[in-house]
């Protein structure tokens, strides 16, 4: 499984994950009240980013409305206002109503995106998308938001998957900004992680250093990584809006702030700060030309990493300047892998015993027994 399957994969399953009721301890800090409070539309809500998005607006002294069918956490935020619908055509409940900005973080079909922002053209001044690196036509270069994005023939299809998922957002994207020329805002996150993130694509590397012994690690400590914390995406989500900032960003971490070593040494210290395993997790780094040998595959099997060479190796240097100088915050990796490591904790024990992301235990011991035998 590639990078670009894996992101598509847990996409799907963040859409079809519950938030749990530890989203809203961990929503984010509230920060300081905005200047000027907004009537604020989410299309969405109840789910990973948008409970952040939620939380964050309501902290800040917003009003918040959500658009959702109603049947996810449907006793969530029971202080917002609450419109049911569905993005396929049923939108009679936004009609005739106005607000300050709008959010969509749950446009995946250019179709339904084209719907809402059409509708809603009139009636907001502003409409934020929520889109994905994965737009982008190529990943092996260092991409910007200028970079071509990637194309699919036949545009009327809704069916996402692995080939589709990328185009299909470019094309929402597209929809956004032609219904509101010069009002829309895109961004382009990253990997989105922190606390509620079901899909444990980061969430396996505190979860496993929990588990303690020793811990495969790919390739070598200096390998760079980019990911945002969903409640730094939410900020910037906010800011974006009470100010009025229109374009297109992408939004992860800088290139060459945060590396795999640090991942993993954050992941170890949290680990032996909450959990105190015995014996204490210990990582063992093992080249990633003999990861690929023995078909460890990067993002699926190693979650967060991908290897300096190959179809995506320019994913990890993804330029953020515009963003940054917009005003995006980036929080220190050990708050992030430490929350979301409380988080998990409190998780289910079935939920905690069966990640869904990360090479599975007893393959691992035999990656690294190979990789002693080798080097014995």
């Amino acid at each position: 499984m590639n990078r670009r399957e894996f992101m598509h994969t847990v996409a799907a399953v963040a859409a079809s994950t519950a938030a749990g009721s530890a989203a809203l301890a961990a929503a984010g800090q509230a920060g300081s009240r905005a200047a000027k409070p907004l009537r604020i539309l989410i299309l969405g809500g109840t789910r990973f980013l948008g409970v952040h998005l939620t939380q964050l607006a309501l902290d800040r002294g917003h009003q918040v409305t959500q658009f959702n069918r109603g049947k996810t956490n449907p006793d969530l935020f029971p202080q917002v206002e609450h419109l049911h619908g569905d993005r396929n055509g049923q939108l009679d409940s936004l009609r005739g109503r106005k607000w300050d900005a709008v959010i969509d973080d749950s446009g995946y079909v250019p179709r339904h995106v084209r719907l809402s922002a059409e509708l809603l053209a009139p009636s907001v001044s502003q409409y934020l998308f929520i889109s994905t690196i994965s737009v982008y036509a190529s990943l092996a270069k260092p991409v910007t938001e200028d970079s071509p994005v990637g194309t699919i023939a036949d545009e009327s299809v809704e069916k996402v998957d692995n080939q589709t998922y990328g185009p299909l957002k470019a094309l929402c994207e597209k929809a956004a900004l032609a219904a509101l020329p010069g009002r829309a805002t895109v961004f382009r996150p990253g990997l989105i992680v922190g606390p509620d993130d079901s899909t444990d694509r980061f969430t396996y590397w505190p979860a496993r250093a929990a588990r303690g012994g020793e811990l495969l690690a790919p390739g070598t400590p200096r390998d760079p990584i980019q990911f945002i914390d969903a409640r730094d995406l939410a900020a910037f989500a906010l800011r974006a809006v009470e100010n009025r900032i229109t374009g297109t960003f992408n939004v992860v971490s800088p290139p060459g702030k945060f590396t795999m070593g640090e991942l993993i040494e954050a992941s170890i210290a949290a680990a032996n700060e909450q959990v105190k395993p015995n014996p204490p997790p210990h990582a063992v780094w093992v080249r990633s030309e003999f990861l690929e040998k023995q078909k460890v595959e990067p993002w699926s099997d190693m979650p967060v990493w991908i290897p300096e060479s190959g179809d995506d190796a320019g994913a990890e240097h993804t330029n953020v300047a515009r963003a940054m100088k917009a005003g995006l915050s980036i929080r220190p990796i050990r708050q992030t892998v430490s929350d979301t490591l409380a988080w998990h904790l409190k998780r289910p024990k079935a939920e905690q015993d069966a990640l869904k992301a990360g090479i599975a235990p007893q393959r691992e011991q035999e990656v690294l027994s190979a990789w002693h035998q080798l080097n014995a």
